[in-house]
């Protein structure tokens, strides 16, 4: 078992910018690929970013690719979405997931194993 809990999530101003954090615990001594969902109000689940266990490799979504950043420190347990240029259409409550794969990066829900209960992002025009 590992349980997510994200933070870092609240209201910001168009052009803005805020950091998520994901921590991890439980069986967090094995590898995962991490990523990052988010799902606005009356829309699906939709696939933000990934990266890969060693953090070698990262994949984004085209409509965040460029202003956002996903990092991972294992040492602390956390993965990171660092957001920039922020969008009124980036709202959405965000949810880290971990994936039992150390490198095989995949951008649907059903690709991953555990989930965060999320953090609400609004961003006002």
């Amino acid at each position: 078992q590992v349980q997510l809990v994200e933070s870092g999530g609240g209201l910001v101003q168009a052009g803005g910018s805020l950091r998520l954090s994901c921590a991890a615990s439980g069986r967090t001594f094995g590898s995962y690929v991490m990523g990052w969902f988010r799902q606005a109000p009356g829309k699906e689940r939709e696939f933000v970013a990934a990266i890969t266990w060693n953090g070698g490799r990262t994949y984004y979504a085209d409509s965040v690719k460029s202003r956002f950043t996903i990092s991972r420190d294992n040492a602390k347990n956390t993965v990171y979405l660092q957001m920039n240029s922020l969008k009124p259409e980036d709202t959405a409550v965000y949810a880290c997931a971990a994936r039992n794969s150390p490198n095989i990066l995949a951008v649907v829900t059903t690709g991953y194993d555990y989930w965060g209960q999320g953090t609400q992002v609004t961003v006002s025009s």
